[in-house]
């Protein structure tokens, strides 16, 4: 019974292990295919799909995978040097984002179209503040001193799950960018597939993590 249970641990470990080098891949391959596909430098466009697709799709994924105990890439370093990469790689893709939503909003200006006027452009503005508003939220867990009325594991629980539904959010808007006249036109058949696959993946493999870490946890010791 005992080595039943052992066996199963070792699977259960074994295929979180799988489904996280299969994010850290799917974050990578797509975003280089996106270097490939929007050509940055080529327009003041290209540089919104190469910016946002390296913001969520790679420096996010990368950033809360860091903390995964089956699958990060730092996990032989100590918590504290991996809550730093987390932060470093967070503030880029914030960084990121603000520069992708900038440069899209001044590109709509200089050619007189609309903003904001798709399920696209409107969720990925609300993703782009709610990824600022969340990492300045992330500033509390950096310097405990500044909330002392929340206690520290309330706070990270809170972090978590806001996070959580930020990077949710910043895949939703990259499926919907997908389906953008832009992005069909350039990209087509199986290999569209297969890119719209990329953040479903890193998608589902973060929920289970975030969710495994803190929501089940915080239920087992209710």
């Amino acid at each position: 019974m005992v080595q039943s249970s052992d066996s199963d641990t070792r699977i259960y470990h074994a295929l979180r292990a799988l489904s996280g080098a299969a994010a850290h891949l799917a974050a990578f391959t797509f975003t280089v295919y996106m270097i490939f596909v929007s050509q940055p430098g080529a327009s003041l466009f290209s540089w919104h799909p190469f910016l946002m697709t390296l913001a969520f799709s790679f420096l996010m994924t990368e950033a809360i995978l860091v903390f995964s105990p089956d699958s990060s890439l730092l996990r032989s370093f100590s918590r504290k040097v991996r809550a730093r990469a987390h932060w470093i790689l967070q503030l880029l893709a914030v960084v990121c984002a603000l520069l992708g939503l900038g440069i899209i909003y001044t590109n709509k200006v200089q050619n007189g179209k609309p903003h904001f006027v798709t399920w696209h452009g409107l969720l990925g503005a609300v993703t782009v503040l709610w990824s600022v508003v969340q990492s300045m939220g992330g500033v509390s867990l950096l310097y405990p001193k500044l909330m002392q009325r929340w206690p520290l594991a309330t706070r990270k629980l809170y972090h978590a799950t806001t996070g959580l539904l930020g990077y949710l959010l910043g895949c939703s808007s990259l499926l919907l960018g997908m389906c953008s006249l832009w992005f069909t036109m350039s990209v087509t058949g199986l290999t569209w597939f297969v890119c719209a696959l990329c953040p479903v993946l890193t998608g589902l493999v973060i929920m289970n993590q975030v969710s495994n870490a803190y929501l089940y946890r915080k239920r087992s010791q209710s």
